[in-house]
């Protein structure tokens, strides 16, 4: 007889404090670190593989990434020395302690690398920074993952399971997307195969992530999140078709499909940033959760 209660909360304000994060320096950021870290990985193997013009490229291409991204990161912090701040401890059960230390080893490792093979000086200490940035470049392309994920912004924090191998997959299809644009046709073949790699896990991911958190994952389909997901599913499909299927004969379409995968992986992370804020917003999608659990607690039997 008594109709069901509706959802309010106090006021209708938010449950929670947006972030406050700006989104060209830290979207931009999480996008530029992982094309940075597996930018890295790629033109290691690249190195390896006896490919030095591809190498040379993408090298200076991941150390372009990584000062952008850094400049982005500090330039939201406000002042530099915050970020030195972060240095001052080491906590290994932070992300963002050990993203800070990650970054302050992996920078420099990208930038000697790429300028020992812009220069050709010291050709084996750029060997072994190449190495090093390629070992350490796929944990900064995932850290940013785990970090986002360890908050309380509902978008985010119930996507924990899934996050790290969306960005994996994401850095994945960037790196290739540059390998694509800044290599020769005869060279791509690496790119190639981390294009398709890195799109399927990113994809599939994405999907399970959004899937599995039901309402919680509504703002990855709506508004300003979603348009960035879906033009990131469009953009993702553009690039295996140009850049793989088409760019084995055409260096045009290589190009293209390239500059598409980049933006698809852009997207994406554009996408995941606004889909937190707007779920931070919405006090529904924190409340609503927490009553689930609660019921299937007390279902539970002890």
């Amino acid at each position: 007889m008594v109709p069901a209660a509706e959802f309010r909360s106090y006021y209708g304000l938010p449950v929670l404090n947006p972030p406050r994060w700006k989104a060209p320096d830290i979207a931009g950021y999480l996008f530029l670190g992982g094309l940075a870290g597996a930018g890295s990985a790629l033109g290691a193997g690249l190195h390896v593989t006896g490919r030095p013009a591809a190498a040379r490229r993408v090298k200076v291409g991941a150390a372009a990434a990584i000062g952008l991204g850094m400049a982005g990161l500090v330039h939201d912090l406000g002042r530099p020395e915050r970020f030195l701040n972060m240095l001052r401890v080491c906590k290994p059960t932070s992300p963002m302690s050990v993203g800070s230390w990650l970054l302050s080893v992996y920078a420099p490792l990208a930038g000697t690398a790429a300028a020992s093979a812009v220069t050709g000086w010291l050709p084996t200490v750029g060997a072994v920074a190449s190495a090093a940035a390629g070992v350490t470049g796929p944990a900064v392309a995932a850290y940013t993952g785990a970090l986002i994920s360890d908050t309380a912004v509902p978008a985010w924090h119930d996507g924990h399971r899934e996050m790290p191998y969306v960005f994996v997959g994401s850095a994945a299809t960037a790196a290739a997307g540059l390998g694509l644009v800044v290599s020769g046709t005869a060279d791509c073949g690496p790119a190639r195969r981390l294009a398709v790699l890195g799109a399927v896990a990113e994809l599939t991911a994405a999907n399970r992530m959004t899937r599995r958190e039901g309402i919680v994952g509504r703002p990855y389909r709506e508004g300003r999140a979603g348009a960035f997901m879906r033009a990131g599913e469009a953009l993702t499909g553009i690039g295996l078709v140009a850049g793989v299927g088409l760019g084995r004969r055409s260096r045009a379409a290589a190009v293209l499909g390239g500059a598409a995968l980049m933006a698809a992986s852009a997207c994406t992370r554009f996408g995941i940033f606004h889909a937190g804020v707007a779920s931070a917003a919405d006090p529904r999608l924190t409340i609503e959760p927490q009553r689930e659990r609660l019921r299937r607690a007390d279902a539970t039997p002890s």
